[in-house]
């Protein structure tokens, strides 16, 4: 891990400033069009607040969860910056944007369950925040047949890592009750 090791709130507030700074021209798709930095932050309160997960090398990977997807962001950058923990729990879930995005779709699903127990944590509280923000702020454009499509298939992934955590398993489930109709 990075020099920040014995310090994990220094590390975690370097994590915070690193991850805003990429995110900083980036907006989310609901009617707002808030702050994209609010998702990996909604991640960390999660899994912290809700969940209580205390390990800082899952909470700085949920605040960098997009950042290679996403960002101009490199793993060698991440490694560099916070330590092959980190970067290798962030690249888990990553997706692969050299694949389709049905075929990206699918290997969220095919691969779920072969992730380790901290990229199941962070894939975990993404797929609740996102069902959240789905029914709080959706994206501006979204029909309601594509949001029923989004839960069922975020329903599909969570189902294929179940037992990596009750308590985060039953905030999805508690999202997902409120599916869109």
């Amino acid at each position: 891990m990075s020099t920040d090791a014995a310090d994990p709130l220094a590390l975690f507030l370097k994590v915070t400033a690193f991850a805003a700074e990429k995110h900083r021209k980036q907006r989310r798709r609901d009617v707002e069009a808030s702050p994209y930095i609010n998702h990996p932050i909604a991640l960390a309160n999660v899994l912290k607040n809700e969940g209580g997960i205390s390990d800082p090398i899952v909470l700085c990977a949920a605040l960098l969860h997009d950042t290679i997807e996403d960002t101009e962001t490199t793993y060698e950058e991440l490694r560099a910056a916070f330590g092959p923990e980190i970067a290798d729990v962030v690249a888990e879930v990553t997706d692969d944007k050299g694949l389709e995005k049905d075929a990206r779709k699918r290997a969220q699903i095919e691969h779920a369950h072969l992730k380790s127990p901290r990229a199941k944590l962070v894939k975990l509280a993404d797929k609740i925040c996102n069902l959240r923000d789905m029914v709080d702020r959706p994206p501006a454009e979204w029909p309601l047949a594509r949001k029923q499509e989004y839960f069922d298939w975020a329903k599909s992934v969570i189902d294929r890592l179940r037992g990596a955590h009750g308590t985060l398993e039953r905030l999805f489930d508690e999202a997902y009750a409120r599916r869109p109709r």
